[in-house]
């Protein structure tokens, strides 16, 4: 039962857009530390302080955005805006979420590529590709305590890390598998399988103090036309530019691939960037050979560092993926349109998901078959974040990883007189600092920053 909206002249006054986007611009500026201190400040400044959305109703919104791909917190500042301003106040939220990392990892992309061999440079992404490891390895403890709840639960983790570390299983066939067993398990054996309940709320805002109530959210109501417009919509702003590309510069292109690549990806990044990194960084490195595995790691911490999703270090790999193999545009211009064109394909999906599914989201909540279907979605992301932690913790520790292959299986296997004790040692002190001394993640990378640029230097 929804609750009574208020009386007309007990209402907020309406906020308009200008008020709006300066709101959407400080939630940007203050987008570090992942998605949960993103949705956190989001919470803070939208239910607690500006009490433009309800408790009840910000919740909904979360829990939706959990079981889409892409990146939550980006989509629920998209799902709000939509809410307040309708398809601008959407694209306006979720486009200024985006803004600050984009700009800050062109920045460094580019610094990155152009002065990668300088010794500062080197010296600065030394102890933070260190780092970044133990970022990885908290998320997998930090994704398990809230997913690995049995041992049904445990063992699509242990599945999951198996089939992608041993047999390189596609990273979209294993979330297509968990998805379909969840769906099957929810039937079957609901109390295993609804792991996932959602987030709670403190009710620090109670609902009748909230601006947007369901008679002035009217416009959320679905309609099949409303529906095709939006799919039509968005489908063409995500095939045009790639197709686009196709025809100018030919499907082998790196930006033809790059678009292709990413666009795969965008539609399997369910629980969060780290799952799917596995995924991109392996592919990135072994299949296409735009980057190096010590890269990824410094993309990673780019990532990590600067306000924004995640996910934006996609951006990075799509710099340098274009840098590299620039023909017939400058490598800086090739690396510019690289990133333009991965981040389009890695977010206008998100803006398809909201502006499509946001209107529907009352039909699915409490539906209990999605949220059985999200717990093992999410139980096999654990083993694929803990394939990627192994995978950067190799290359961490080891200069040289070489492959052997046997009975079908594909073994990573160091050679110990490659081994960096530096690197052991910095990723050790971070490990201490993240989970015994309880630091948070940013003075964590800058501690490691420093130490490993001071190694690299004064040594």
């Amino acid at each position: 039962m929804q609750p009574a909206s208020l009386p007309a002249a007990s209402r907020p006054a309406p906020v308009s857009f200008a008020e709006a986007l300066r709101v959407w611009l400080r939630v940007a500026a203050l987008s570090f530390g992942g998605p949960a201190g993103q949705i956190a400040v989001m919470h803070r400044i939208l239910v607690e302080e500006k009490r433009w959305v309800s408790e009840e109703r910000f919740l909904h919104a979360l829990n939706y955005c959990m079981l889409l791909p892409g990146p939550e917190a980006q989509q629920l500042a998209t799902y709000v805006g939509w809410l307040m301003h309708r398809t601008a106040g959407g694209l306006a939220a979720g486009g200024l979420f985006v803004l600050p990392g984009f700009l800050s990892i062109l920045a460094l992309s580019t610094v990155y590529a152009v002065y990668r061999e300088s010794a500062l440079v080197t010296a600065l992404f030394f102890g933070l590709k260190a780092a970044v490891l133990a970022v990885v390895v908290e998320a997998v403890v930090r994704i398990g305590k809230r997913a690995l709840k049995n041992r049904i639960m445990v063992g699509l983790a242990a599945a999951a890390f198996v089939a992608i570390f041993f047999f390189e299983v596609p990273f979209p066939a294993i979330i297509l598998t968990a998805g379909l067993l969840g769906l099957a398990g929810g039937r079957l054996w609901p109390d295993v399988f609804s792991v996932i309940k959602g987030h709670a709320g403190s009710g620090s805002a109670p609902a009748a103090a909230a601006l947007i109530d369901d008679e002035m959210a009217a416009h959320a109501e679905p309609t099949a036309g409303r529906s095709l417009r939006v799919l039509l919509v968005c489908l063409t702003l995500w095939a045009v530019p790639p197709a686009a590309l196709a025809l100018w510069l030919g499907d082998g292109h790196v930006l033809v691939r790059e678009a292709v690549f990413f666009s795969k990806a965008a539609v399997v990044t369910f629980g969060g960037a780290y799952a799917v990194l596995a995924y991109i960084a392996q592919q990135a490195v072994e299949t296409y050979g735009w980057l190096q595995p010590g890269e990824m790691l410094d993309g990673l911490g780019m990532a990590e560092t600067t306000p924004g999703p995640l996910i934006m270090v996609v951006q990075f790999v799509g710099f340098l993926g274009a840098y590299r193999n620039p023909a017939p545009f400058t490598p800086l211009t090739a690396g510019l349109l690289g990133s333009l064109i991965t981040v389009w394909v890695t977010f206008v999906p998100c803006f398809l998901w909201i502006f499509l599914g946001a209107p529907y989201i009352e039909r699915l909540r409490g539906n209990r078959l999605l949220g059985s279907a999200l717990s093992a979605i999410t139980a096999a992301v654990v083993g694929a974040v803990l394939n990627l932690a192994v995978w950067f913790g190799l290359h961490v520790a080891f200069a040289r990883v070489g492959e052997v292959h046997a009975l079908g299986m594909r073994l990573l296997v160091p050679e110990p007189a490659s081994a960096n004790l530096a690197s052991i040692a910095i990723a050790a002190a971070a490990f201490l600092a993240l989970f015994r001394f309880g630091w948070g993640m940013l003075p964590t990378l800058a501690a490691c920053t420093a130490a490993g640029a001071a190694w690299v230097l004064l040594r």
